[in-house]
């Protein structure tokens, strides 16, 4: 359970003003595996965004489920403020529950992708965002959404249920489904978030009752509603929450005005200038998709990097979403070796995404500073780097674009991925087999045309960890250039002489063209960088070390038999 605020705790004016009250308890069963939270931000996110309210009921069945509640919860509330102001309401809410629903489906199947009744990270949710005058609901499951009308509750969400059965709940399938509806609202309206084990035992008319005669406390009408719904015989978990209305902003302004307004695109930045409060003191790098500025914050004084896209991108809504997308992704990492998002506290007029400035140099420099590198200094590296590819999966997310010069090392030897543009999210970005990352750094798989992996993005890591212990790439060139299996088995691995040949095999392994043949976990590949695995040291059959010598011999050994054979022949019919 959880509650980001007080008891009727007010927002202030102008803008939009709500109470809140909630209360949950487990009742009659062992374990509690309902979930609530509520989101009421300051200025800017309050017009741009609105306030958030969330509940959701774990399925009975699963001994995990309050996880996936407490889950679905959390990351509704926390990413949905973490999306682009440039979305709707709708656009920011789907994009996060996608997201939390194939995270938690990953854990819901094991690995031979059946479904385990015990172990089901599954609930049902109800989400309510109140942006300036307009309510909008997101639910899947038979968690309820009601707005209280006299002593009449109208129930404005549908249960998904076929029988007794859910037919659809968060983590149950590889998409997810969501019914959405959106309703103007009015000063003094009152919505009524409930889990079953409370609308099945009370009437509309003593949730009024509650609410409208009660101690004035919502928190206590809360209460009031979970311990009536008990007494009357409730044998599941309880859980109510209850938002009242309390002022709006007036018509045309604030959040319906910024609802249908998109951030500018920003000028071409030059030093000195200022846009938003911040100062641009250089332009840091420009590529073909954005330019990178470093700047100051005129509030904090604090350096932030400030990254704006291309004047070719303006014209063109998807790419600018993709865009936005890295701030989203920023903000839904943890990880001391990923970049993080600048702190947003003011209102934001143009789209650009301000992360934070990592004073030191690219992986990039420190090869060309250091062409033959301690082999500890480089093993450091490599696992700092794996451990920032480890938050990205755990997220459901894909790199894709891993290579030096998206790799920064701090004065203090800390090691940052710090580019998010090609990454794909799991149920949000579906970018299929589209190669977006560097060619000589992609992972073969992604030239034949099939989609990426985790081990996509350890193979770039290989390629990665190669290239700064040899000063060269695996294969040279031609991963490149193959586009069909039957190619990739003929590449040939360029073997390191100068290292030890354990590791040379961990390397190898982690390059392999074939990803079933690479390690299957990141950890594995740092462990075996540091520890000899005796299983790499065996000799290697020459068609793997070598396909094309391979078959070379094996020509030539057919051709010398089949001359044997002529001149065995030629004896004969003589």
């Amino acid at each position: 359970m959880h509650s980001d605020a007080r008891p009727d705790s007010f927002l202030r004016e102008p803008q939009l003003r709500v109470s809140v009250g909630q209360h949950s308890d487990r009742g009659r069963k062992a374990v509690n595996q309902d979930f609530y939270g509520f989101r009421a931000p300051a200025e800017p996110l309050l017009t741009s965004k609105g306030v958030a309210v969330a509940l959701a009921d774990g399925i009975g069945s699963s001994e995990v489920s309050q996880v996936a509640a407490e889950f679905a919860v959390m990351a509704f509330l926390d990413d949905y403020y973490s999306t682009a102001e440039t979305w709707s309401v709708k656009k920011s809410a789907d994009r996060v529950l996608a997201a939390a629903n194939s995270w938690l489906h990953s854990r819901t199947y094991d690995s031979s992708y059946r479904y385990e009744k015990d172990r089901g990270y599954v609930c049902t949710l109800s989400g309510l965002v109140l942006k300036g005058a307009t309510a909008h609901l997101f639910h899947v499951g038979d968690t309820r959404v009601y707005r209280l009308q006299g002593n009449s509750l109208e129930q404005l969400t549908q249960d998904h249920r076929v029988q007794s059965f859910l037919s659809r709940a968060v983590g149950f399938n590889p998409q997810i489904e969501i019914d959405y509806h959106a309703l103007e609202v009015e000063r003094g309206d009152v919505f009524v978030l409930a889990t079953d084990g409370v609308y099945e035992h009370v009437d509309a008319a003593f949730v009024a009752r509650a609410i409208c005669e009660g101690p004035g406390d919502l928190d206590d009408a809360a209460r009031m509603i979970v311990a009536e719904a008990y007494r009357r015989g409730s044998t599941d978990n309880l859980t109510v929450q209850i938002v009242v209305v309390e002022d709006l902003p007036e018509p045309g302004s604030g959040g319906l005005r910024q609802q249908v307004e998109r951030l500018a695109p920003p000028p071409l930045l030059e030093a000195r200038a200022e846009i938003d409060g911040y100062r641009i003191e250089r332009e840091i790098h420009a590529s073909a998709r954005s330019h990178l500025y470093l700047a100051t914050d005129l509030e904090t004084g604090g350096l932030v990097a400030l990254k704006t896209p291309a004047s070719d991108l303006h014209a063109d809504p998807e790419l600018l979403e993709r865009f936005m997308l890295e701030e989203w992704i920023a903000r839904r990492l943890n990880s001391p070796h990923v970049l993080k998002p600048y702190p947003r506290t003011r209102e934001r007029r143009f789209l650009y995404v301000a992360m934070e400035y990592v004073e030191g140099q690219t992986l990039k420099q420190w090869m060309t500073d250091n062409p033959q590198p301690d082999l500890e200094a480089a093993r450091g590296i490599v696992e700092q780097i794996a451990r920032g590819l480890q938050a990205f999966h755990r997220m459901e997310m894909l790199h894709q674009d891993l290579r030096p010069e998206n790799i920064m090392i701090d004065r203090t030897g800390t090691v940052k991925i710090i580019d998010f543009g090609s990454v794909s999210v799991a149920g949000v970005d579906d970018q299929g087999s589209r190669i977006l990352g560097t060619f000589q750094y992609t992972a073969p798989e992604y030239f034949a045309g099939d989609a990426g992996s985790e081990r996509s993005d350890l193979y770039s890591l290989g390629v990665i960890a190669y290239q700064m212990l040899s000063g060269n790439l695996p294969y040279g060139a031609e991963a490149a250039r193959v586009r069909s299996r039957s190619a990739q088995r003929k590449l040939e691995y360029a073997a390191l002489r100068d290292i030890p040949a354990w590791i040379d095999g961990a390397l190898r392994k982690a390059v392999h063209p074939d990803p079933l043949e690479r390690y299957e976990a990141l950890s594995e590949f740092v462990h075996d960088l540091r520890h000899p695995n005796v299983a790499l040291l065996r000799p290697t059959p020459l068609i793997e070390r070598n396909p094309v010598l391979f078959w070379k011999g094996v020509s030539a050994a057919l051709g010398l038999a089949l001359f044997l054979l002529l001149l065995v022949q030629l004896g004969l019919g003589r």
